[in-house]
């Protein structure tokens, strides 16, 4: 493997804003798309939230390709909800996105955990992540899965070897990390903006 697993993600951050500094749609689903590579080395205790994230950006890029010159921009299909008061549904493409944000919220503060806490287990690195992030979000019985998921977290060790390719995985997760979550904040941001940002699990 080139690079390391986030090689691909690194690449297509560049292109996540146009060049006025617009959200675009197509390349912000890439970037997570190319995460989920990452995910899967973490086996059974990332399933769901692999089949969460894959879930959410299935949603959004069909309602892209249905009119990829309207939804270009990344918010032009929330917006379109908010005006038509349907937002808030659990299956809208606003609470797609938020909950994409919100998984890609935990894995940004996973990987800092791993980088900063050279000490600590994957599954405390895990646990600790989820905690600051997912948990407030989620009812008992999806924090309670998660919780017995993160037990079943791979050996930091086997995990490193196999997400680090020929590249420098520390250096790759710092500026993967870094140059991210700006981008997860403007998501929260808007989605505040709108008053949707602190819809809970149903």
């Amino acid at each position: 493997m080139e690079g390391t697993v986030f090689t691909p993600a690194l690449e297509g951050m560049k292109h996540v804003k146009s060049e006025d500094g617009v959200m675009l749609t197509k390349p912000f689903l890439e970037v997570c798309k190319h995460i989920l590579p990452v995910i899967e080395k973490f086996g059974a205790a990332m399933a769901l939230v692999k089949s969460d994230i894959g879930g959410n950006i299935t949603r959004l890029e069909n309602k892209y390709l249905s009119n990829p010159e309207k939804y270009e921009h990344l918010y032009s299909m929330v917006q379109e909800e908010v005006d038509a008061k349907t937002a808030k549904g659990s299956s809208s493409c606003t609470n797609g996105l938020l909950w994409l944000t919100r998984a890609m919220d935990f894995l940004v503060e996973l990987f800092r955990n791993l980088l900063q806490h050279q000490d600590w287990a994957m599954s405390q690195a895990c646990t600790d992540s989820y905690s600051k992030t997912l948990k407030k979000w989620h009812g008992w019985l999806a924090s309670s899965s998660f919780t017995v998921a993160m037990k079943l977290a791979p050996d930091r060790k086997k995990f490193f070897d196999v997400v680090g390719g020929t590249g420098d995985i520390n250096s790759d997760i710092e500026k993967f990390c870094t140059t991210f979550s700006p981008f997860l904040e403007e998501n929260h941001k808007f989605l505040a903006s709108v008053g949707v940002d602190d819809l809970k699990a149903s």
